[in-house]
């Protein structure tokens, strides 16, 4: 097979998805997608790829590179929907708990007076989210009203329009940690714990990845929110509450992986690589 990698910037999960589609004997194409010249007009001379791998670490970026690949006859993962869709917190959220996935309670409001009705509902400590966005960045613990009105406030100065979609979320008391399992079409490699004294666990603020082993629960819940998703490669975030509770707090369509593969000794990249074939050859 010849296989594309498109990608933005090269980091060590790109580097080992290359080494590995070229040790299992396939021709690999690599795409900067930030130095290339797409046409819309015209092909682009990615006709002859059995595949693409989508990389990009801007969201921007891998959306609007994959849909010109995919209108072009190239197959992407992941696709234009899966990304486009796991990218949109509120839109993971909503079609997660529509169909029956354990999710924090979460609400929208676009006023200020809105987001103190949730607080109301809710209770205090909560958490606001930015509606797009990665590792942890924008989101925030309100502690009370006023620090709610204070974050409120703050992003309805936000010059990108999407802060002002005030996604607002229960606060899950879990034990300093968060559970990141990965999903490859259907089946899951490996998990890990994200383990940190802050609330905010994401191994790019700082949290320690330790291997994580699934109990059959947690095994039904990442497999159906993978499935609901869209299936392809993700990383599937799940927090644990105190009382016991699982419940799916994001899907990432483009998952870093270097410390898994660090704590778990699972070559990750060749996994997917043999997985996104087998099933290509469906």
């Amino acid at each position: 097979m010849e296989i594309g990698v498109a990608y933005d910037y090269i980091r060590w999960e790109e580097r080992a998805i290359i080494d590995a589609i070229r040790k299992l004997g396939h021709e690999v194409k690599p795409i900067q997608v930030s130095k290339k010249v797409f046409w819309l007009t015209e092909m682009n001379g990615f006709s002859g790829l059995d595949f693409v791998i989508q990389r990009c670490v801007s969201f921007y970026r891998a959306l609007t590179s994959t849909a010109i690949f995919e209108e072009q006859g190239v197959t992407v993962v992941n696709s234009f929907t899966v990304i486009r869709d796991c990218e949109d917190k509120l839109y993971t959220t909503l079609r997660l708990s529509r169909n029956n996935i354990p999710v924090p309670r979460t609400a929208v409001s676009f006023s200020r007076e809105g987001c103190l009705s949730i607080a109301e509902e809710l209770g205090y400590p909560l958490v606001v989210k930015p509606i797009y966005g990665s590792w942890g960045r924008m989101v925030s613990r309100a502690l009370d009203r006023d620090s709610l009105l204070e974050i409120i406030e703050f992003r309805e100065y936000m010059q990108s329009p999407h802060f002002k979609v005030h996604y607002i979320q229960e606060y899950v008391d879990k034990p300093s940690r968060d559970i990141r399992a990965f999903y490859f079409w259907g089946e899951i490699p490996a998990a890990i714990y994200r383990v940190s004294s802050s609330w905010k666990t994401n191994t790019a603020l700082g949290g320690v990845a330790v291997e994580a082993k699934l109990d059959n629960e947690l095994i039904e819940i990442v497999k159906k929110s993978g499935d609901i998703m869209g299936g392809g490669v993700l990383g599937i975030d799940i927090l644990e509450s105190r009382d016991g509770r699982y419940l799916v707090s994001e899907v990432n369509a483009i998952p870093e992986f270097r410390n898994t593969v660090r704590v778990t000794g699972k070559d990750l990249a060749k996994i997917m690589i043999e997985a996104t074939i087998k099933n290509m050859k469906k």
